[in-house]
């Protein structure tokens, strides 16, 4: 199966959300925005990447889920000339004591290549939707962030989370996340896809490129597809491939290396594939897509942009895409999904905007 003349094979993310998504759209539309093919890096004396004052001062400062049940996150920064301190003290917003958790430090080799310190410290048993403060650093070099936890889970319980995938570092980088912040949607966390920086044109990297990874992914999609209908996921997201694509609801279960059946067929109990590797990074974005546009592809189009999942209920969900150029509240392509589980009857459709 191609979409993009794709299918991820190493940056693909499940979405296990039981959304299902029955086709009621007229699939086919690619869109003709076309950004530039080539996005150059930031320079390194750019704002976004200024060092913070002090010695040692703790830099890269960034926060991942620290569990399955949105009760932990993983604190993780950088310290450029010594170890410093492993530990971060936080509290919750109304609270005046500091409780204190305990991490480790890593570093690594490459060619002549020595990383800065690398350091990761958990924090457990958080409070549900609740706003945590927290501090990194000694003496002078303190600095504070904070972060807020998801609500406790359950089938009815909305979430809304940006999608962001292939990033890179480039002036285009920028643009994407400054368009999601901005996005009215208000994205509670961000579900990254695909690669997040490149070494293009750098030492030691590896210029050769092919053909937007032309079917890469065949033989994990054959191992894994059988089962995202059996189990009724709806809807897998993917990047790699830097272009926005959204497929119909396809299978192609039927196949398998002896009768040769390789094309994808309208299949009702199968998921939407969305690849969204989009994000801004330092090649551009794919431009040479297969033509005719397949089938199965209801949508797609080679800008750079981010993505906006809302769960509403247990039975819907709402998917948009935000290319760059628009204003941020515009939706080049939206979907509703029905869920396949709790509501297994219902049918899901494009928006009407």
């Amino acid at each position: 199966m191609a979409l993009l003349k794709a299918f991820d094979p190493c940056a693909i993310c499940l979405l296990c959300l039981v959304l299902s998504a029955s086709e009621l759209c007229n699939g086919g539309i690619t869109g003709n925005f076309l950004r530039k093919e080539y996005s150059p890096d930031m320079p390194l004396d750019s704002d976004v990447f200024q060092v913070p004052p002090g010695y040692n001062a703790p830099q890269q400062v960034h926060i991942t889920q620290g569990d399955t049940d949105g009760r932990g996150v993983i604190i993780s920064w950088i310290t450029p000339d010594e170890p410093g301190s492993d530990t971060v003290l936080y509290w919750s917003e109304n609270s005046k004591h500091k409780n204190r958790a305990e991490g480790i430090f890593v570093r690594y080799k490459f060619f002549n290549y020595t990383s800065g310190y690398i350091h990761h410290c958990t924090i457990k048993n958080l409070e549900y939707n609740t706003k945590y403060m927290y501090e990194i650093g000694i003496g002078y070099t303190i600095r504070r962030f904070w972060f807020k936890t998801p609500p406790r889970t359950g089938p009815d319980v909305p979430y809304t989370f940006g999608l962001i995938g292939d990033l890179g570092q480039t002036h285009d980088s920028n643009v994407t996340l400054t368009h999601y912040e901005s996005n009215p949607k208000n994205g509670k966390t961000v579900l990254f896809l695909g690669d997040l920086s490149y070494s293009n044109d750098y030492p030691f990297h590896d210029n050769t490129r092919n053909s937007h990874h032309f079917m890469e992914g065949e033989t994990m999609r054959v191992v894994f597809e059988s089962w995202f209908v059996k189990y009724k996921v709806d809807v897998v997201f993917s990047g790699h491939v830097h272009a926005y694509e959204r497929s119909k609801r396809i299978s192609n279960i039927a196949y398998n290396i002896v009768n040769g059946m390789c094309t994808p067929v309208d299949d009702q109990s199968a998921p939407v594939y969305i690849t969204i590797g989009d994000g801004g990074n330092h090649d551009g974005p794919a431009i040479g897509m297969v033509e005719p546009q397949p089938s199965f592809s209801a949508y797609r189009e080679a800008s750079f942009g981010h993505g906006i999942f809302d769960i509403k209920n247990r039975t819907h969900a709402y998917f948009s895409w935000h290319r760059n150029q628009d204003g941020y509240a515009v939706e080049a392509d939206s979907f509703w999904f029905h869920n396949s589980y709790w509501n297994p009857l219902g049918k899901s459709f494009v928006a009407q905007n």
